[in-house]
């Protein structure tokens, strides 16, 4: 049986994503809130570049993968118009409960399902614009992913993968005392869960690189791949065109 990283840690493939959905159901109550602590509120800045990059348009049809608590899915939903979709899906249920009594709560009803980015349930050809936010690191065979991704993108389709990345050299030090030191704590104080915080920063330190993960996606079908580094590389947005 082939084996994956779970952080750190050396796991059976098949045992990742039970382990993974343990994390998050264990973070999903205070999921916002230890985002605005863990990012110092940037996470909304990455993301509302992440929304206009993407250029949603009046009718699109996309498809918000890891969508959680519904950050992106609510953006691109304002921009679609009536006669556009937004789905909002995730593989993690509590995560998805979440983020669907948000998305109510701000009055807007999209298409929620729980689903597996590796295996989507969705035709060929089917969306204008994929996204994933801090998604694609948990994903055990990312390969499979990004293909699937590339599939039910329309020719042109464009998917947008924002994600944890390598930090620039002269904040490594910094960051990595941040990571295992300061981000721990925070979850043992704010969502009791310590544990899940340290998976979060070890999974950030074993997912690719800027280079490595553009080299991946035209591996798997998309034309052109290009990224934007953000806050000196703590976070990458890989934009990707499928042929």
């Amino acid at each position: 049986m082939s084996s994956t990283h779970f952080g750190f840690e050396s796991v059976e493939a098949a045992d990742k994503a039970r382990r993974v959905r343990g994390v998050f159901d264990s973070v999903a109550p205070r999921y916002d809130v230890m985002n605005d602590l863990m990012s110092l509120g940037l996470h909304r800045i990455w993301k509302a570049f992440t929304v206009m990059t993407a250029n949603v348009r009046e009718g699109y049809q996309v498809l918000d993968i890891a969508g959680g608590t519904g950050d992106l899915a609510l953006a691109f939903a304002k921009k679609v118009g009536n006669s556009g979709r937004v789905v909002h899906t995730d593989i993690n249920e509590a995560m998805l409960r979440a983020g669907r009594d948000r998305l109510l709560d701000a009055g807007v009803s999209l298409p929620t399902m729980v689903c597996d980015a590796e295996k989507l349930p969705f035709a060929d050809n089917r969306f204008d614009v994929v996204s994933v936010a801090f998604g694609l690191r948990n994903m055990t065979d990312k390969d499979a992913a990004l293909k699937e991704m590339n599939r039910v993108l329309k020719p042109g389709g464009k998917l947008l993968v924002l994600e944890f990345s390598k930090v620039a050299q002269p904040l490594e030090k910094a960051y990595d005392w941040y990571s295992f030191k300061v981000l721990p704590r925070l979850g043992s104080l704010v969502a009791g869960d310590d544990a899940s915080y340290r998976y979060l920063a070890e999974s950030i330190r074993m997912h690719p690189g800027q280079e490595e993960l553009k080299a991946m996606m035209k591996r798997d079908g998309f034309g052109h791949v290009d990224y934007h580094n953000l806050s000196g590389g703590v976070v990458a947005l890989h934009v990707a065109i499928k042929c």
